[in-house]
């Protein structure tokens, strides 16, 4: 059915009512005063949101009826009231190398007459972790020319609840809540790890990357919001350093990523001169090379123990010459840093190659022996299109017109 369609039987309607928003993603104290505005007291509300969040995020639960220390008169007023939402899972695809890739679609229930809209998220497990790969926008705005999801415009910011409604989802199908059960379809699911663990010995999830699609910090609001849930003891009491933000660079909120939030910061760098990294990241045009690596000298706790990543994707004959090996050395002096060699992953269309794996050695053995860890990322996926700058969805930005159209058949 055509969006013009769409429109047309959208505005001959009667205005239909918003509907009941979600808990998920809210934090504690906007979960309480939510509760207070449904008409429970104050002090129960304190109480109830902390009974909630951990009904969220430790059990897992999508239905108010499980929530068995919560009276049958204050569940009935919350399922009536609010919503736990999960994604829809549209797709799902398991890689010959374990890797898993969903294709998820959210509704958005305060605008139900517009269209939903597509993410993909990717787990990818290792013997001793195992990592999820969160998007944080429809789409990008940054056009990075090497990366699949930079041909997809930007539909739009994800809500901090549909950041963590991949999580929770993913967690759900991993058998990670009480309960559950892993998946016996072929994919990998680390072994339980040895005692003393802090993220706890059994957990398919330990690490969390927003590295999926979208640029986290230009939706840094709600990105902080998600982050700060996932890392909240009393939730899924993730690590901040088990979990790492990756920036194109963003400059202004890289200070701000590191006091607010705290987590491990990653850098998408790629080049070491401004004439080809403006080509490749296009943003480096408003903020250059020495302005972001200024910003990461600066970083909120960095140390040997809290070092930055760069990100350094493999071109063949574009960055992976000698001398750009030792540019790079040069450009991070000083930065306690990690540098990733990503071997290109291609998807349709592109007219970039990957390094030949010899050049790729020899790259690394530079950066090596200039005292930088240059660990090589096995790419991981390909077959499924999941590797790292792989991820797209079909999703499409509605024009301000289509939009006004919909939103103007809903009663507010």
């Amino acid at each position: 059915m055509s969006i013009a369609l769409d429109l047309d039987q959208a505005v001959a309607r009667r205005p239909i009512p918003k509907g009941r928003p979600s808990l998920v993603g809210l934090m504690k104290p906007e979960l309480a005063q939510a509760l207070t505005a449904a008409g429970i007291g104050e002090k129960e509300a304190r109480m109830r949101a902390s009974q909630l969040w951990n009904w969220l995020y430790v059990n897992g639960a999508t239905d108010f009826t499980a929530m068995t220390n919560i009276g049958k008169a204050t569940r009935a007023l919350l399922a009536d009231t609010f919503v736990i939402d999960r994604p829809e899972i549209v797709s799902e695809q398991v890689s010959s190398d374990g890797t898993r890739k969903w294709l998820f679609r959210f509704r958005d229930p305060q605008a139900p007459l517009l269209p939903p809209v597509e993410v993909e998220t990717v787990y990818i497990p290792e013997e001793d972790r195992g990592t999820l790969c969160v998007s944080s926008q429809v789409g990008c705005t940054l056009t990075c020319t090497f990366c699949h999801t930079g041909t997809q415009k930007l539909v739009r910011n994800l809500t901090a609840g549909e950041i963590l409604g991949q999580v929770l989802m993913a967690r759900e199908r991993l058998g990670d809540f009480p309960g559950g059960t892993r998946p016996d379809d072929g994919g990998l699911v680390p072994a339980p790890r040895g005692s003393g663990g802090s993220e706890g010995d059994s957990r398919a999830i330990t690490n969390i990357v927003m590295m999926g699609m979208g640029e986290p910090l230009y939706n840094y609001d709600n990105v902080k919001n998600a982050l700060l849930i996932a890392s909240d003891g009393d939730g899924m009491s993730l690590s901040k350093r088990r979990i790492t933000l990756s920036t194109s660079g963003v400059v202004p909120q890289i200070e701000p990523t590191g006091r607010e939030i705290g987590v491990m910061l990653a850098i998408s760098l790629h080049a070491v001169r401004d004439d080809l990294r403006d080509v490749l990241v296009p943003i480096n045009k408003k903020w250059p090379i020495k302005e972001l690596l200024d910003a990461c000298r600066n970083y909120p706790g960095l140390s040997n123990a809290r070092r930055i990543t760069f990100e350094y994707v493999m071109l063949d004959g574009i960055n992976d010459s000698d001398a750009d090996a030792r540019e790079l050395v040069r450009l991070l002096a000083g930065i306690p840093a990690k540098i990733n060699l990503i071997p290109f992953n291609p998807w349709p269309g592109t007219n970039y190659g990957c390094s030949k794996s010899d050049r790729i050695e020899r790259f690394a053995d530079i950066v090596n022996r200039a005292g930088y860890a240059s660990p090589v990322r096995t790419p991981r996926g390909r077959d499924i299109l999941a590797a790292c700058g792989q991820l797209k969805s079909e999703s499409e930005r509605l024009s301000k017109k289509e939009r006004d159209a919909l939103e103007g058949a809903i009663a507010f």
